[in-house]
């Protein structure tokens, strides 16, 4: 067919598999215009048309409006850069949908009350300065005192989500879950009493951490006892007892008596709290770190046996 060749409307709607209303509809918005009319006010289409119209189609599928795909016809924006922009303009919507969706689903899991759904919703939808307030704000709590500041800037930053900038379904809902631990005071108390018993615990003169805390001694004694099935009533636990009060008496420069044995057992009832390995969990989730092991067997078999010990060395007390 020639160049001279000119489609009526109803040609150029066979060719396309558009509508005649559709094709009226671009060419009364400049997008795709007639060549020419007739004599009486018909319009005419040239070749191009069918090719034009094509190009609309594929851009409307992908989601451009009608005023950008008319600056396209009009070469007024190249396809590279309207694909660039579109595709950023996407980036901000799936971004928003994925918070959404990810809201919805931990709601799906759980009967939240209506207060409940609306706070998911904020702390979903946080900037990241505003996820950074939340936080500092949690951990001034828990670290600040007379044994805050930066001699506990290690354990501050082991204790920071840092939500990435695309992040997955899964890291928005453990941001969400960990959000709202971060704000329930009982939770923020129960991790402050932690940090206030470690530090009294230290003998006079002695330096703030780093040093291993009588939980993360338990994990490296304990644990391989818990991996074996041992029991804490089982005889060879006292093997372990004894390696788990002679290692914190050196840590902590305390003599291994009954008095440690009770510092102890106190402190590994106060890190009992199963909310610790679920931050812990939710923290490592976050942040794209391995899974960390969960401490709460660990600090089971080691108050278990620290009772059983003491019940043994006094009878009365038991």
């Amino acid at each position: 067919m020639d160049g001279g060749t000119l489609y009526s409307i109803g040609e150029l709607a066979q060719r396309t598999g558009l509508t005649v209303k559709t094709i009226r509809f671009y060419s009364d918005r400049g997008i795709v215009a007639p060549a020419d009319r007739t004599h009486a006010g018909y319009r005419r289409y040239a070749p191009e048309a069918v090719s034009h119209l094509a190009l609309v189609r594929t851009l409307r599928e992908l989601g451009l409006g009608l005023d950008m795909i008319r600056r396209v016809m009009d070469q007024e924006l190249t396809l590279g850069e309207v694909a660039a922009e579109h595709a950023a303009a996407l980036d901000v919507q799936i971004s928003i949908l994925r918070l959404r969706r990810a809201v919805l689903m931990a709601a799906a899991g759980r009967e939240p009350t209506p207060e409940e759904m609306e706070l998911m919703h904020q702390l979903a939808t946080l900037t990241e300065g505003e996820r950074r307030h939340l936080m500092n704000d949690f951990l001034d709590t828990v670290f600040d005192g007379p044994h805050g500041g930066s001699h506990y800037a290690a354990a501050r930053r082991s204790m920071t989500p840092e939500l990435p900038d695309n992040p997955t379904d899964e890291q928005v809902r453990a941001w969400v879950e960990l959000a709202e631990l971060s704000l329930d005071p009982d939770f923020r108390a129960s991790v402050r009493r932690l940090t206030e018993d470690h530090a009294a615990g230290l003998p006079d003169g002695a330096p703030i951490p780093p040093r291993p805390d009588v939980v993360a001694i338990a994990r490296d004694l304990v644990g391989p006892a818990v991996a074996s099935g041992i029991s804490p009533e089982a005889p060879q636990a006292d093997s372990v007892v004894a390696a788990l009060t002679a290692q914190c008496a050196l840590a902590y420069g305390r003599a291994d008596d009954s008095e440690l044995h009770r510092w102890m057992l106190h402190r590994l009832e106060s890190a009992g709290d199963p909310r610790r390995d679920q931050y812990c969990q939710l923290l490592a989730l976050i942040n794209d770190w391995p899974a960390p092991e969960r401490l709460a067997p660990v600090i089971d078999w080691s108050v278990a046996a620290l009772r059983l010990w003491a019940a043994r060395q006094d009878p009365s007390s038991g």
